[in-house]
């Protein structure tokens, strides 16, 4: 499934839940374990697993600390497919506006994780653990993370068996 290097997830997953949050701090637990649980229950090998929960971990604790008074709620979306899983964490705040351009804005992907402001390393981990990391906020729509991993299967996985029997 991939197009110039990057993975995408099938157009019509195997799998798709959706996880629905307020913005308070019992929500990143909370999160983390429905959606490690699943992940697991369908038999995604634990390494993904655990890459997975800790990019959408640093996803969903961006939006509680820089989400503001105005986000009140976000959701968790998930999709499966044979080969990847992508997660995206929206929240339904009024986005960010573009940093003003006489400010340089350091690139995560381009400064060493250590040289990295702490509000700037959330991103830079998301990048270290899954695929490919897409940010989409604007005025007035919030922001969506997208994040896309290539995933590996347990030998005994549930979609892996259904898909053998179709």
């Amino acid at each position: 499934m991939a197009t110039g290097g990057k993975m995408r997830v099938k157009s019509v997953p195997d799998v798709k839940f959706c996880l629905m949050f307020r913005c308070e701090s019992l929500s990143v637990p909370v999160m983390r374990r429905v959606l490690g649980d699943t992940l697991r229950g369908l038999g995604v090998d634990d390494e993904s697993v655990y890459d997975i929960l800790l990019a959408a971990t640093e996803a969903c604790t961006n939006v509680l600390t820089h989400g503001g008074r105005q986000v009140r709620g976000y959701a968790v979306v998930t999709s499966l497919g044979a080969v990847g899983c992508q997660v995206e964490v929206a929240d339904d705040g009024d986005g960010v506006t573009p940093h003003d351009a006489t400010e340089p804005v350091a690139d995560p992907q381009q400064v060493p994780l250590a040289q990295l402001p702490e509000s700037g390393r959330g991103l830079a981990v998301m990048r270290a653990c899954v695929d490919n990391v897409t940010l989409d906020s604007r005025p007035g729509h919030g922001t969506v993370v997208t994040m896309r991993k290539h995933i590996r299967w347990s030998s005994d996985a549930p979609l892996r068996q259904l898909r053998a029997a179709s």
